[in-house]
């Protein structure tokens, strides 16, 4: 599943394709995508609706419309996202797509058909994003903020960062490397941990979401960015995928554990 580098890296590169443009039409060939309304109603709501900006929020993304409407879309595992002149070639699996007043469209490619859209009043979002936790390279998240969000739980803190109410967008990938760097088990229980170590961690999230979006995100399948890019950071990642190969710190083996139901990458010399 993309996350909190590749779904800004989406957004970096999609933006000024949409800024300005205005919707003129659209189809939805998988229904279920669309989440709340009908997919009539949906697109008899955003036609002839210009497009304002875009942002991002944890791994959604929010188009914003002129009528403070706000289209929401998650790519879930496989969703992709361009932008590209109507009259060039439909690949597979393009379930959804919005003509714009320029000779575009804004094209959401899903092999699994687990990516979903949605619409919503400017102030008035849905409850799924307003549990999200805060942005992890805001301003105002900070040392304290983390500290705050970890409070006194037992949850061990692997889990903690996969965990979108307490921090925004990291996932499976950028929670290893975050721990690597940082030199913690993803074992340790939150409550466990001393104040250097939250203070090591924080900077270690803030290194490889950054590096992660300067490197456009990481590829191994599926991901691209809006241009139909692969990214670039699986070439940096130095535990997660890495399972067998040697510690770039220790030269130790880099280990893999199935933790909470998800592959998890690890040095138990670094982290121990």
């Amino acid at each position: 599943m993309p996350e909190l580098p590749e779904v800004e890296t989406i957004r970096l590169t999609i933006l000024p394709k949409l800024k300005g443009r205005r919707i003129i039409s659209g189809e939805v060939l998988h229904e279920k995508m669309v989440l709340g309304i009908s997919v009539k109603e949906f697109l008899e709501r955003v036609s002839g609706q210009k497009i304002t900006g875009m942002e991002r929020r944890g791994k959604y993304l929010l188009i914003e419309l002129a009528a403070d409407l706000i289209i929401g879309l998650h790519l879930r595992m496989t969703g992709q996202l361009t932008v590209e002149k109507s009259d060039s070639p439909l690949a597979k699996a393009i379930y959804f797509r919005l003509s714009l007043d320029n000779g575009t469209e804004l094209r959401f490619r899903d092999q699994r058909k687990f990516g979903k859209v949605f619409l919503y009043s400017r102030g008035e979002p849905p409850l799924a994003l307003e549990k999200i936790g805060p942005e992890p390279l805001s301003p105002e998240f900070t040392v304290a903020v983390l500290k705050e969000r970890f409070g006194q739980r037992s949850l061990a803190v692997k889990k903690a960062l996969l965990n979108q109410e307490i921090i925004a967008g990291i996932g499976n990938i950028y929670a290893d490397e975050s721990l690597f760097y940082a030199g913690i088990h993803p074992a340790r229980s939150v409550n466990s941990l001393t104040g250097a170590e939250i203070d090591g961690l924080y900077h270690a999230i803030q290194k490889v979401l950054s590096e992660g979006i300067k490197l456009g995100g990481t590829t191994f399948r599926d991901y691209r960015d809006g241009e139909g890019r692969a990214g670039s950071y699986q070439n940096k990642l130095n535990v997660y995928g890495q399972k067998g190969k040697t510690c770039p710190n220790c030269g130790g083996l880099i280990v893999k554990m199935n933790f909470g139901g998800r592959g998890t990458h690890f040095c138990p010399l670094c982290q121990k």
